[in-house]
């Protein structure tokens, strides 16, 4: 019986994904209003997709929260670091297992798929 190995790895939310993700640590930061006031909160993409992105963040947000995000793309094949702004909305908020933090799932209002006119081909 052949195995699927993509099985095991997939996690719990796998049938929610709809796009292709990519493992990617860029550093990101989010602004979103809470109690009348703009917060921020600084974190590290997991991995990214065209729909959204998984963050590690110290602190959590609550789910449905709005974020207003600002990606740093760095890597030592570009020519220079760049931004990329986009704005979502937190739909998943979970503990990490280590205790270091908390992992935040951001659904993105508009695809990020424009991402590929800003990068040169890579690899």
């Amino acid at each position: 019986m052949p195995s699927n190995k993509h099985q095991d790895s997939s996690g719990p939310h796998q049938e929610e994904r709809k796009h292709r993700r990519f493992d990617l640590q860029f550093p990101v930061h989010l602004s979103f209003p809470s109690s009348g006031t703009v917060h921020q909160l600084d974190a590290i993409s997991r991995n990214v997709s065209i729909g959204g992105l998984l963050l590690r963040a110290n602190d959590s947000l609550l789910p449905h929260t709005q974020v207003s995000l600002t990606i740093d793309v760095q890597d030592p094949r570009l020519r220079r670091p760049f931004r990329l702004l986009g704005e979502g909305e937190v739909v998943r908020v979970e503990r990490l297992e280590s205790g270091a933090g908390f992992a935040i799932a951001i659904k993105c209002k508009l695809p990020i798929a424009d991402m590929e006119n800003h990068l040169p081909a890579i690899g």
